[in-house]
């Protein structure tokens, strides 16, 4: 019953969101157009949408299941080639197969950050050359409520210093970007990255070619603002929001 009303949710959102107007070039893009997606966890899936609901007056929609990887998710829109990925346990994958341990979340937060990319071995290439170990490239997919099969290749830094630096990700030619029809009316208004050492900080990132504020702070933590039209939703990966 609950896949069903996950479906039902997903096909109205789908359908309103291909009412609407495609964006011009260069809507969304005040906090970066770097950024791909930021991800917000919790311990249960129902109550993560219904916590951004209740703030943004946006309802994000079910996107489907990670297979292995213990997950599924939820998918708001927050501006052009820009979305959230809310985050949790999946029940009917055994809670071995998240290495999130997002079952333990008593809060949502943030708890990663996700770099578009054209060419993900060439990212890989560029990372690998400015000194910086990254794993080899993953290959994932999920499958939407409507059958459509996302796929994605990524590369992920070995130190993400918890987070604070981002994976890299490059759609499938045949995926469409996960924003394209999620539920619309929300901004990403600010991402900011606070750390012990915003210098140092700013200088690992122009070595990975990104350019995200970094704001003297401890401890050190991933901060975003999202409007909506019922309000402005704050977002901490501390341990409270």
């Amino acid at each position: 019953m609950k896949d069903a009303i996950y479906r039902r949710d997903f096909l109205l959102a789908l359908g309103a969101a291909l009412a609407l107007p495609q964006p011009s070039r260069g809507e969304g893009e005040r906090a970066s157009p770097q950024l791909d997606h930021i991800i917000l966890a919790f311990n249960d899936l129902k109550a993560g949408v219904e916590f951004v609901s209740a703030q943004t007056g946006v309802r994000p929609v079910f996107g489907g299941v990670h297979p292995g990887a213990g997950t599924r998710n939820a998918v708001l829109y927050l501006g052009e080639r820009q979305y959230m990925e809310v985050l949790a346990p999946d029940p009917a994958q055994p809670s071995s197969a998240d290495p999130y341990n997002l079952r333990a979340l008593p809060v949502p937060r943030l708890i990663g950050w996700a770099v578009h990319t054209n060419n993900i071995e060439e990212t890989a290439k560029r990372i690998h050359a400015a000194g910086i170990e990254a794993l080899d490239a993953q290959a994932g997919s999920r499958r939407r409520p409507d059958g459509k099969l996302l796929s994605w290749r990524a590369v992920s830094l070995k130190d993400d210093m918890h987070g604070l630096l981002p994976f890299f990700v490059e759609w499938g030619v045949t995926s469409p970007h996960p924003s394209i029809d999620a539920p619309r009316g929300c901004r990403l208004e600010r991402f900011e990255i606070y750390a012990c050492d915003p210098v140092g900080f700013r200088r690992r990132l122009e070595l990975l070619g990104l350019d995200i504020p970094v704001i003297a702070d401890s401890p050190p933590h991933l901060r975003a603002a999202i409007s909506g039209p019922r309000g402005k939703l704050e977002l901490s990966s501390l341990e409270t929001t």
